[in-house]
This record gives C-alpha cells, structure tokens and sequence, in this order.
C-alpha cells in the first residue's frame, strides 16, 4: 500500500463520515471551550496552592537551619572559652 492509495483512502472515508451541521457544531464547541478554560483555572489554582504551602514548608524549616547554625556558633565560641 503506497502513500498515495493511503491518501486516497483517507479522503474517501473523510466523504463518508456524517460530519456535524453547523447548529449543532457551534454550541458543542463553545461548551468544550468553556470547559477548557475552567479546567485551566482549576489547575493553576491548584498549582498555585501548591506552590504556596510547599514554599511555606520550605521556610519554616528554614528557621531551624538557622538556629542549627547558631547553636554551632555557640558551641564554637564555648570550645574557645574552654
């Protein structure tokens, strides 16, 4: 089978196919637009949430690295008194 009796195929089939009227095609196509678009908020928000409370998670723990470094700090500046 060659490219070209593939292509011919192909537009024989396209000929058959029902395809849609264009009362029926316009509204269908609005509606799945707007799906996409409120699927699309729905995951940024949920991206954006994520982000949020993971950078938040990062910054907590961020407060105890800087008090392990203190505490390293005093334990150093003690091992000099002693």
């Amino acid at each position: 089978m060659g490219v070209k009796s593939y292509a011919q195929g192909v537009v024989k089939e396209g000929r058959r196919v029902r395809w849609p009227k264009r009362d029926v095609l316009v509204p269908t196509l609005i509606v799945v637009i707007i799906i996409i678009v409120i699927a699309s908020l729905v995951l940024f928000f949920e991206d954006w949430l994520g982000n949020t409370l993971l950078q938040a998670i990062d910054s907590s723990f961020s407060v105890f690295e800087n008090a392990a470094e203190a505490v390293e700090e005093v334990a150093e500046d003690v091992a000099e008194v002693i």
